[in-house]
Parts: C-alpha cells; structure tokens; sequence
C-alpha cells in the first residue's frame, strides 16, 4: 500500500515538473519571438533621402507644332545624343503654352555636346520633328541638383545675370525662407559651364498664381538687385512631362 502511495506521488511529481517545463519552454519561444518582432521594428529605419552633387546638364528649349508628332522623332534619336555623351534626364511642357517644350540632357561632356548642338544636322533634325521659332540651348553646371522624391510636377525656370557668383549666391541662400514661404522649393542651382556669371535656379512649385504673383513682386525685385543681378530674369513655368 506504501509503495502504491510511493508511486501515484511520483508519477503526479514528474506530470508537474514536465509541465512546468513545457509552460517555461512555452514562454520562452513566446519571449523569443516578442523579442525579434520588436528587435526588427527597432532596426527599420527610413533612409534619408541625399542630393546628388554637381552634375552637368544641357537644355534646349524651343516651341513645337505638335507634341504628338514632335516625341516619337525625338525619341528616335536617342543613339545620336548618346554617342556625344547626352543622356536623357527630363522631358517638360510650358504650363501658360503646352507647345514650348524644355529638354534636359544629362552631359557626359559640354564640348561633345556642344558639337552636337552647333550641328546642321540637329537643326534638320529639329526641324523635321516640328520645331517652330528660336531655339534656346543651355549647357549648364549644376551646383546644387536636388533629386529627392516630391510630390510636386510644376516647376519655375529663372535664368539671370549676375555681377558676382559668390555674392550672389550668399544673397539667394539667406532668403530662402523667403521663397519657401512662397511655395517655392529649390531643385536646382546653377550656372553656365565655364561661366558664373550667367545663372539658371529651378524651384518646384507648390502653387502656380501663388509663385506667378511673387515673381512679379517687388519685393523680389529688389532682392535680386541687392543680390548684384544684372538684367530682367527670363522666368518659364513648366510641368514635367517625362522623367527618365
């Protein structure tokens, strides 16, 4: 009879020592996975998004009889451009006329592609395709090139004189809240290669009438004055058409 006692005490010791170390096993691996969910949460962290440095650009901008007509023949000679180091960049669309069209080309080099835009054959070319009017060629040293993601497509193109970068570009850089103010985003900040005195600034605009009505303010008159420009700005509104 003792020994039966014995036995049922036994068996009734190892049941609860086995489902203890079930339970501690169980809370275990519970612990383990709590522990790698919040040990992956703790390791995502969103990149944060870097502007590219300086980067050689050409544009050309001109106005076209039809944009249908005009994109297939530009597209077709993407082999040309390549082979005087342009690589496709941006394709716009004037925001007050649709027909004038702004192009801009990555650069791998600004004397092959100015052999390319001084050429003949370009002009056939672009007269083939529908290009009506002057044509405006820029080739252009991008100092600042802002190519983080935004939402905004819109985009304001102001091309000026200026008497002295340096001045000029410490002015431009103490009002910038000034343009952020206006709904204005600076993208792009550069000037002629080889030249500093001609200057072209891209800002992405959160607002059209809002920036139309600074542009002609005279507030930013006067800054521009302050800021040694030389001359009026030629100012062109734009909406991206094609990103490459």
């Amino acid at each position: 009879m003792k020994q039966a006692k014995f036995l049922v005490c036994t068996i009734i010791a190892l049941n609860a020592i086995f489902l203890c170390s079930c339970g501690s096993g169980d809370q275990k691996a519970a612990d383990s996975t709590a522990d790698t969910s919040t040990a992956k949460k703790d390791t995502v962290v969103a990149a944060a998004p870097v502007p590219s440095g300086p980067v050689l650009v050409m544009t050309i901008t001109h106005k076209i009889a039809n944009y249908a007509k005009w994109k297939p023949a530009y597209d077709s000679h993407d082999s040309i451009r390549l082979a005087h180091g342009l690589h496709n960049y941006v394709i716009a669309r004037g925001i007050d006329d649709s027909n004038m069209v702004m192009v801009a080309m990555k650069m791998d080099d600004a004397s092959k592609a100015k052999e390319m835009g001084d050429s003949k054959e370009m002009k056939e070319r672009m007269k083939k395709a529908g290009v009506t009017g002057p044509v405006s060629i820029d080739y252009l040293e991008s100092i600042v090139n802002d190519t983080t993601a935004i939402l905004q497509t819109v985009r304001v193109m102001v091309k000026h004189k200026v008497k002295d970068w340096d001045a000029w570009k410490k002015s431009f850089d103490s009002h910038k809240q000034v343009r952020i103010d206006a709904g204005l985003t600076d993208r792009v900040v550069s000037h002629t290669v080889g030249d500093d005195h001609n200057v072209t600034v891209v800002f992405a605009v959160a607002d059209v009438a809002k920036a139309k009505a600074f542009m002609k303010s005279k507030d930013l008159k006067d800054k521009m004055a302050e800021a040694g420009v030389d001359g009026p700005p030629t100012i062109f509104f734009y909406k991206i058409a094609q990103k490459y």
